[in-house]
């Protein structure tokens, strides 16, 4: 399967943004999704994960409340709404999907991913 995230940019801190990421493939319907971000010189971060009917989520705590995962499998897409963004959270975002349908915080349990999209936030 091939994942194609978009929706980055620049945005002031409290703003929002929605990023999304595209699967070709018939078998997205039968694969839990996740975001993950990353910043120059650290090790990917895990921030939402959403399994394959949409009946789990689960957040970073740093994201819990403001950031919202979500999907819709007849369009093979699954969004991450961002809303009171914060300065931390500039890193180019990156989707992932997992075969065995539940998801995951581990970017280990992960077997396709995207090739990221930068989210700025200013102050």
């Amino acid at each position: 399967v091939q994942l194609q995230a978009s929706g980055g940019g620049l945005v002031q801190a409290g703003g929002s943004l929605r990023l999304s990421c595209a699967a070709s493939g018939r078998a997205f319907g039968n694969y839990g999704m996740g975001w993950f971000r990353q910043t120059p010189g650290k090790e990917r971060e895990f921030v939402a994960t959403i399994s394959w009917n949409g009946g789990r989520t689960y957040y970073a705590d740093s994201v819990k409340g403001r950031f919202t995962i979500s999907r819709d499998n007849g369009k093979n897409t699954v969004y991450l709404q961002m809303n009171n963004l914060r300065n931390e959270d500039t890193a180019v975002y990156y989707c992932a999907a997992d075969r065995g349908g539940g998801g995951s915080s581990w970017y280990v349990g992960y077997d396709y991913w995207g090739q990221g999209t930068l989210v700025t936030v200013s102050s």
